[in-house]
């Protein structure tokens, strides 16, 4: 396996209802996913073919699916389900996905708030 090829998608934007206090789970806030997947791409380079490497599209609409559907109270959480599915197709070795949460209800200033999970 070359561990060093990579499958990176920066900025994925998602609303979703995730978080601990009510006006979280009511009003619901953008999400922004970064996902870096680590996967041997030689077979797909060779083949020049899209069925063996992972499909970036298909990946944003899954991830999307993930941060639009069951809420849950920490982005930690959200993480690990995001990093759960950019584990499942086949070749991916590791995964490495940040969620960013730039509204948090924070009450100083702050550009962003983001947790990074990665998994073997």
């Amino acid at each position: 396996m070359s561990a060093s090829d990579r499958i990176t998608l920066s900025g994925l934007r998602v609303r979703g209802f995730h978080g601990v206090f009510p006006e979280e789970r009511r009003d619901g806030q953008d999400f922004l996913v970064d996902a870096v997947l680590t996967v041997d791409v030689r077979a797909a380079a060779a083949a020049d073919d899209l069925a063996l490497t992972v499909d970036y599209g298909t990946l944003a609409e899954q991830l999307a699916a993930v941060v639009e559907g069951e809420p849950c109270d920490l982005i930690e959480t959200l993480a690990s389900r995001l990093a759960d599915v950019c584990l499942a197709p086949p070749g991916v070795s590791a995964v490495e996905v940040t969620v960013h949460k730039p509204s948090a209800p924070i009450r100083r200033a702050f550009t962003d708030v983001a947790v990074t999970v990665r998994r073997p």
